[in-house]
């Protein structure tokens, strides 16, 4: 049976490979090897047994410590190991079927050489502390620091209160214990008075020394000596820790200093290690246990749940709740060690659940911690305490922010009372001090507090009487930046226009939750709502964003006075997710109605214009072709009084569209190509914005569409080419998903292109599936199901074409219905299912008699004719042809004449 004990810390050699077990550190020709810490583990115990079978029980339970996993985790752990040591090339390690594994290669030894004289006085440091639980997530830090501290005289571990640097400075030091003479670890945390220090450390070094000057006698008694000290909790004796660091680095030559603190001591030779919170998974709903358990902050959830409950294994079920945990906690070790401890009493959901308030929650830690790190909010009074009055004021006034801020931001809100440099030299301040996270966008720094943080400080804003008068200021300063957002929304591109303000999101809802609280300013709210609409719809925050809006609408609807153009923007907000091809919302055309309304008794042309036209999609949307032309027709009335060359143009794409479904394809054509003669886009994206898609790719989904139906099919094709490369590079999904669904699927299908089709359809997919456009994607499916008929897989294509068909009906949108029909009329002939073929065509030619609709009518003429064939009645069909051919030709559609003529002729 293996021991841990019988683990080496000594140099090992095999092959192109240097191992130091005790810095946790492998070399292949002197390169660092990146190993994980498992695979790592495995590596050690085996190079220290080489030559021997070891079983697979035996190396799970020395690796993994006696904690339950599957065999599947050693697998892995074997796999990674293989492939760090050349894969197939050089063979170390050998599976013995049945027994386990074994080390082949041959192991040479070395020592590291310690200091050949001993020291000139006794030490008998005291020991480090024990480190009871397995640590999770250090391996490779660890690894680093015993590499610097091979070169480096000062190292400062630094990091928030909790984040794990006693942890990681205790194992490092019992790993570098045999390349040092002495490890001497000094905690500082219970001494108050720093000239104490001093005579902290002689206690650690167990030297029996006396006399006036401590400093002299420690240099004196360690001066040749290899010697390791560790210097724990410094933040609140910073300048006397420094002091000492800086004195005793200066008479001992030998000496290595390894200090931990909030902050760094700014010491002469300092070398700064920023000690991160452990990686945590972004937010998924499906996440997988295995996905979950890569990341060491669920890796030590699940070790320390485990140790709680008396065993513990992460399911499926779980990894999404618990991954949203260590979230909350930020990766905090300490946070999440006393989370885990609390599964027993909370369970997991109620865990979860409790955590808005985790002060409350994450109370009960090991009586044997430091009593700042027995309590999550211990620890933050630690370094609250530490921190000067004008320092907490600007900690306290911080937390308002939810999310990142630059310092500006921080300036506006929280150093309203204060210069600009007293109140940046408070930030840098907290940022040294661990309190504040940075990292760097474009350039810019930017600043948040970690959640538990936050909540820390947002509790003494409250208790300083001044979190009202800070909310306002924050909303009033949110307010400022979504006005400025809102006029550069037309002018600047999307990505630029999201980089900039899409940091805004967790303040943004904080100001809106002030506003329409009891103590807040509905006002502000009603304001922030109606300017910030952009932001919620890209990021396909569709629920949240509606909702807010209703809210605002329903304040302002019981005001005496309500601001009309406010709420007639509000209204057209509401009316967005129609126009957006987003199913299932109870708006549309309403809201839109409303907006009209208010457009007018306003005066607003703009806002008339937008409305129009949206009712214009609605209708066309429904399959409404006449209304829709109707609406059209009405729009360039209107447009014809705007001093707008730009608008004119638009309400041309409107009618050459909507006479494209009544039939009118000469007409049709004419209008589009006039449309894409005149029309020149305006310098901001004001059409893209105020009609939501490119109006030029709008314009030549009609022209290809006509194109082909007229006869042009090479002409229609290569549109569509160049439609999709201008689509691409204007970045703007719902533009594309349009160009794909209302072209370039149906113009691949059309032409029997079904390989490229395919393609489009994948596309339509990838495009359409992380924003929440689920028409587009039903669309998707519509033509997945005929594509599937078209490759003689009649059963399946029915299936998925009648599901599509269905659920746009649902939503409303049966622009495309009656094409659709056709298609699924073929596949039920295909099947034999003559009677349902029969039934489909009808109810389609039905439909487009009572709507207007007339662009696809011979093409399900044509498929009603060869029903009545598939039944014997050839004269039937014969009839049936000629007057769909008669239609074609007055239409001029070239396309289907084709199409006809070929049957005609079957027919005979």
């Amino acid at each position: 049976m293996l021991k841990s004990d019988q683990i080496t810390k000594e140099r090992l050699r095999f092959g192109q490979f240097e191992l130091a077990p005790a810095a946790r550190a492998l070399w292949r020709n002197g390169q660092r090897v990146k190993l994980g810490g498992r695979a790592l583990d495995v590596l050690i115990v085996m190079t220290s047994h080489p030559g021997e079978i070891l079983s697979r029980e035996e190396l799970t339970r020395t690796v993994w410590r006696g904690a339950h996993v599957d065999e599947t985790a050693l697998r892995v752990a074997m796999s990674a190991l293989r492939k760090a040591l050349g894969g197939d090339e050089e063979q170390y390690i050998t599976t013995v079927p049945g027994r386990g594994y074994c080390f082949v290669s041959e192991v040479q030894t070395s020592t590291t050489q310690a200091s050949a004289k001993p020291p000139d006085k006794i030490l008998s440091p005291q020991p480090l502390p024990a480190q009871i639980a397995r640590i999770v997530g250090r391996d490779e830090v660890i690894g680093d620091l015993a590499v610097e501290a091979g070169r480096r005289r000062l190292i400062t571990l630094v990091g928030a209160g909790g984040v794990g640097k006693t942890t990681v400075a205790s194992v490092l030091a019992e790993h570098l214990r045999t390349t040092f003479d002495a490890v001497a670890f000094v905690d500082l945390a219970p001494i108050e008075d720093a000239t104490q220090v001093w005579t902290a450390l002689t206690t650690a070094l167990g030297l029996n020394v006396r006399g006036h000057d401590l400093a002299d006698e420690i240099a004196n008694a360690i001066h040749t000596s290899r010697v390791l000290v560790v210097l724990d909790n410094c933040e609140h004796l910073i300048d006397a820790s420094a002091a000492l660091v800086e004195n005793l680095l200066g008479r001992a030559p030998a000496l290595t200093i390894l200090a931990t603190s909030r902050e760094a001591l700014r010491a002469k030779g300092e070398w700064v290690h920023r000690l991160a919170a452990l990686d945590v998974p972004l937010d998924r709903q499906n996440i997988s246990a295995q996905e979950a358990r890569r990341y060491p902050a669920v890796e030590l959830f699940e070790d320390r749940a485990a140790l709680a409950l008396g065993g513990y294994e992460l399911s499926n079920k779980d990894a999404h709740i618990v991954t949203a945990i260590c979230r909350r906690l930020d990766g905090i070790a300490l946070a999440i060690e006393l989370a885990a401890g609390r599964l027993a009493t909370l369970g997991m959901q109620g865990l979860a659940e409790s955590l808005e308030d985790c002060f409350r929650v994450l109370i009960h830690g090991r009586r044997t911690a430091l009593p700042r790190h027995q309590t999550l909010r211990a620890t933050l009074d630690w370094s609250y305490h530490l921190l000067s009055q004008d320092e907490q004021i600007a900690l306290n006034r911080l937390s308002v922010f939810k999310g990142d801020f630059t310092a500006g931001d921080a300036g506006a809100i929280a150093g309203r009372d204060t210069s600009d440099a007293d109140f940046g030299d408070r930030l840098a301040s907290l940022l040294d001090k661990s309190l504040l996270v940075a990292r760097v966008d474009r350039e810019m720094p930017r600043y948040r507090l970690l959640e538990t943080t936050r909540s820390y400080a947002h509790e003494k804003l409250v208790l300083s009487g001044e979190a009202n008068l800070i909310r306002r200021n924050h909303a009033e300063y949110l307010r400022m930046i979504f006005k400025k957002a809102d006029s550069e929304w037309d002018v600047r591109p999307t990505a630029d226009w999201l980089r900039e303000y899409s940091n805004q999101l967790g303040n943004l809802r904080a100001a809106l939750d002030w506003s329409f609280s009891w103590e807040g300013d509905a006002g502000i709210g009603v304001e922030l709502t109606a300017d910030a609409a952009p932001l919620w719809f890209h990021y396909s925050l569709l629920d949240e964003g509606l909702a807010r809006v209703e809210h605002a609408i329903s304040w302002l609807r019981t005001q005496p006075n309500p601001e009309r153009r406010i709420l007639m923007r509000l209204y057209a907000v509401l009316g967005w997710p129609q126009m957006r091809a987003i199913s299932g919302l109870p708006h549309g055309a309403a809201a839109w109605n409303e907006t009209l309304e208010l457009a007018i008794s306003l005066g607003d042309t703009d806002y008339q214009l937008r409305a129009l036209w949206a009712l214009w999609v609605d209708r066309r949307n429904r399959g409404a072709a006449r209304e829709a032309l109707d609406l059209a027709e009405r729009f360039a009335a209107l447009a014809a009084s705007t001093a707008n060359p730009a608008d004119k143009a638009v309400a041309q794409r409107l009618r050459g569209h909507s006479l494209h479904f009544v039939g009118r394809f000469a007409e049709s054509r004419r209008c589009t190509e006039h449309m894409l003669q005149h029309y020149v886009a305006p310098a901001q994206r004001s059409h893209l914005v105020r009609f939501q898609y490119d109006q030029q790719l709008m314009a030549q989904i009609t022209l290809a569409r006509t194109l082909w139906l007229l006869g042009h099919t090479d002409d229609a094709v290569a549109l569509v080419d160049h439609m999709l490369d201008d689509a691409l590079k204007l970045d703007h999904v719902p533009s594309l998903a349009h160009v794909l669904s209302d072209a370039a699927c149906f113009v691949a299908l059309w032409t029997g292109n079904l390989d490229l089709a395919e393609r489009y359809i994948g596309m339509l997919r990838a495009y359409t599936m992380l924003n929440s456009l689920d028409v587009w994607r039903t669309y998707a499916d519509a033509f997945e199901g005929e594509l599937l008929i078209r490759r003689h897989r009649p059963a399946e294509g029915i299936a998925l074409l009648k599901a599509a068909m269905r659920s746009l009906r649902d939503g409303g949108f049966v622009l495309y219905n009656s094409i659709f029909a056709a298609v699924l009329a073929e596949g039920q002939l295909a099947c034999g299912a003559y009677d349902d073929a029969d039934a489909s065509v009808l109810e389609a030619l039905t439909e487009c008699e009572a709507s207007g609709e007339a662009w696809c009518v011979p093409e399900l003429m044509r498929i009603q004719a060869q029903v009545s064939k598939a039944r014997g009645s050839g004269s039937a069909a014969a009839q049936q042809l000629s007057a769909a051919l008669e239609l074609a030709d007055a239409q001029g559609a070239l396309a289907w004449k084709r199409n006809l003529r070929t049957d005609l002729a079957q027919i005979g």
